[in-house]
């Protein structure tokens, strides 16, 4: 270690300027990379388990731990997404081709609505059924085509693809397996108290489990769900409606009753009038209950946040990072508000007694 001032200062810059170097030379990957840092997060109880059970052989435990993350988490959502863009390109083509009409659905929907609600309708000024139907059409092409667009960029980006796919599987490994020591040497290189340092790490490690394993798994249940009484009850694309209930269930102020309970409105004013009950039903009773019911069981009152912070910092995530920023927003404003919270903490001052 340096001894002298103008030693410390120069070794402290070529710490930074290394140290940016070497993050930049890591941005062309910085998504595999990402998720490999938060699959070892998640999965790392599940590798020191192994671990205990086979004699502490670390290589075994995160190779096994590695095809137990493959299976369960990364497979499934290569294949889903595969799906759902395939159901995307046919919606386009249907949309495109006039064989689907989406502005009429909006149109007799509308008709089907008492007069006082269309007084209030045309009072908003969402009441002229032409502009209302093309904006609507015209939305639902761009949505579908931009799936559709996708399978073209995926074929584009196939190369791509699999290099960050295998260096995300290869850096997870050894996450896994060296992990706690990696952990370790951090800690030590980080200056900052002890006490500030392990606050960080459990804070870091509780809110990518949390986003990771807890919303993501309330939003593939919901989905799931949602997608599955959509196939029962013979809605077109159930598997597209699924997924973006999924998505919006990510959002606090949002949530899967945006995708669900217009459709069931749409079936109750149409005459279908036992698949909507069924709908909203299933709607509030079970899908609207699995938020409130897992994700204090897999996320935990400790790591919460207010919904506005998770709403804005998942939105803004996802506008800077793409896909990554919904984990990416909500971890960073988590340890914003740490950090202060530990600033605030130190700021205080001991009262003595009168």
């Amino acid at each position: 270690m340096p001894t002298t001032s103008l030693e410390k200062k120069t070794f402290i810059l070529l710490l930074v300027l290394v140290t940016i170097a070497f993050i930049w030379i890591l941005m062309p990957f910085y998504g595999a990379v990402f998720w490999a840092v938060a699959l070892a997060v998640v999965f790392a109880p599940l590798q020191q388990r192994m671990a205990r059970r086979i004699g502490g052989r670390g290589n075994l435990s995160a190779l096994l731990t590695l095809l137990v993350c493959l299976l369960v988490a990364i497979l499934p959502v290569i294949f889903v997404t595969s799906a759902v863009v395939a159901e995307g390109t046919s919606l386009y083509q249907r949309i495109d081709s006039g064989e689907l009409d989406v502005g009429a659905y909006v149109t007799s929907t509308k008709e089907m609505l008492p007069p006082f609600l269309q007084q209030q309708i045309d009072r908003i000024g969402v009441g002229n059924l032409d502009d209302l139907q093309e904006s609507i059409t015209s939305g639902a092409a761009a949505g579908s085509q931009y799936l559709a667009t996708k399978v073209f960029a995926i074929g584009q980006g196939t190369f791509q693809f699999v290099i960050s796919f295998f260096i995300m599987l290869y850096l997870l490994f050894f996450l896994l397996r060296d992990g706690q020591e990696l952990v370790r040497d951090i800690r030590m290189a980080v200056p900052l108290g002890d006490n500030t340092k392990r606050r960080l790490q459990i804070k870091f490690t509780r809110v990518v489990r949390a986003t990771v394993k807890g919303n993501i798994v309330v939003a593939a249940v919901q989905g799931t769900l949602g997608g599955l009484i959509f196939w029962i009850l013979g809605i077109p694309s159930p598997l597209l409606w699924g997924v973006l209930m999924a998505f919006l269930s990510l959002l606090p102020a949002a949530g899967a009753g945006i995708v669900w309970a217009p459709v069931a409105v749409y079936l109750l004013l149409s005459g279908d009038i036992w698949q909507g009950v069924v709908l909203t039903l299933f709607g509030v009773l079970v899908i609207g209950l699995v938020d409130n019911i897992l994700r204090p069981i897999l996320v935990g009152k400790d790591t919460r946040m207010p919904d506005y912070l998770i709403l804005i910092s998942t939105l803004g995530g996802m506008a800077l990072f793409g896909l990554n920023g919904f984990v990416l927003g909500p971890l960073i404003a988590a340890l914003f508000v740490a950090s202060w919270n530990l600033f605030a903490a130190g700021k205080k001052t001991v009262r003595l007694p009168e």
